[in-house]
């Protein structure tokens, strides 16, 4: 059984997976609602984010938001929360103070080398701006378990 958190699929393999341009998933990536691993400047996606990008691909194309607008509600994702962050680690954290831009993408825009695709806050995105009925109906592509 594959580990739905290790990147293995390179960006054309996810493309053609998910049935999308590897451009798309590049938009996705400047537009700061995903974040694949990178290996040697190349991008590779987990199975999560697989399951991720269908979710950004339903609230795009079947509940009507752009990805300016997801991108926003995603900021209000209480990072801090999922994590536990105590007081301490809030009192610096960007998240905290900034909530235009999503957590990962405030990590991604300070360079700091960090593996936000193994991040909780990450991972857990989908179940904050989805219902479960939602996520279901999310689900329409076949990814690999």
């Amino acid at each position: 059984m594959l580990d739905k958190g290790r990147p293995v699929y390179t960006i054309g393999t996810a493309a053609e997976i998910l049935g999308v341009h590897p451009r798309t998933l590049r938009l996705y990536e400047d537009g700061g609602l995903l974040r694949p691993a990178r290996k040697n400047n190349r991008r590779f996606y987990t199975t999560n984010d697989l399951q991720w990008i269908t979710c950004i691909r339903y609230l795009i194309h079947e509940k009507g938001l752009n990805q300016e607008g997801l991108r926003r509600l995603l900021a209000r994702v209480p990072c801090w929360e999922i994590t536990a962050c105590g007081s301490d680690g809030r009192n610096g954290c960007r998240a905290v103070h900034d909530r235009t831009t999503p957590c990962w993408d405030l990590a991604r825009q300070a360079d700091d080398d960090n593996r936000c695709f193994e991040c909780e806050a990450y991972l857990s995105a989908a179940e904050y701006v989805l219902d479960e009925r939602e996520l279901q109906e999310a689900m329409v592509y076949v990814v690999p378990d």
